[in-house]
């Protein structure tokens, strides 16, 4: 039986205020959010997690002091990603709530398609920003695999596998919304964009998977 604040968490003004355990327990449920957008972001919070984990299992160790410069920028910038990735989970339900919404307006209603319209290219939208967000990942992942602590590097591979998976999924949601908005050159330039990332994070997840490969 769901908590009474899991039951109120539609109104909560954040998800994060849930503990991991009722934010699961909410994606779990009938309720059509938190769903895969917002676990596209969850999954690269704690990408980026990862990676700030590895950095500090290397930043102040003996031998690895060539490499601290790297690890002290990678540490400063990452914090901010992960703060970037806990928003999309809000917004990517709120977009969906939005999109719900629009949906429901009265068939009669004289601007509703046009509603509609700017709903389904917001809820296309707000997982393109965090797919595309996702992708600065993959050089510090590169950076803590090829040059982190050696017994901490499983999770720096770990995390760029989780950054693929995250932009992956948010792709997914992008492309599903897009089959609703008439406007060809917007769901053009959208897919290109989706192409171009794609392409070259399956470049960067195959290198980091290499270079852990040759540190093992």
């Amino acid at each position: 039986m769901k908590t009474e604040r899991l039951r109120d968490s539609s109104n909560m003004a954040s998800w994060e205020e849930l503990s991991l355990g009722e934010f699961l327990e909410a994606a779990a449920s009938a309720a059509p959010a938190p769903g895969g957008g917002s676990i596209a972001a969850m999954t690269a919070a704690s990408a980026a997690a990862l990676i700030e984990m590895v950095v500090n299992l290397t930043i102040d160790k003996k031998g690895y002091e060539d490499v601290r410069p790297q690890m002290a920028t990678i540490k400063a910038q990452i914090p901010e990603l992960r703060r970037i990735y806990l928003d999309a989970v809000d917004a990517d339900a709120e977009a969906f709530s939005d999109l719900m919404t629009a949906l429901r307006l009265p068939k009669e209603k004289t601007d509703r398609q046009e509603i509609v319209q700017i709903a389904f290219r917001r809820a296309a939208e707000v997982p393109l920003e965090l797919g595309k967000a996702v992708f600065p990942l993959f050089a510090m992942a590169r950076a803590v695999v090829s040059d982190g602590n050696v017994w901490a590097i499983t999770d720096g591979v770990i995390a760029a596998m989780n950054a693929r998976a995250a932009m992956r999924s948010a792709f997914y949601s992008v492309r599903v919304n897009l089959r609703s908005v008439t406007d060809a050159a917007y769901v053009y330039a959208m897919l290109a964009a989706v192409k171009d990332y794609e392409e070259r994070a399956d470049y960067e997840e195959r290198l980091i998977e290499s270079i852990y490969k040759n540190r093992q």
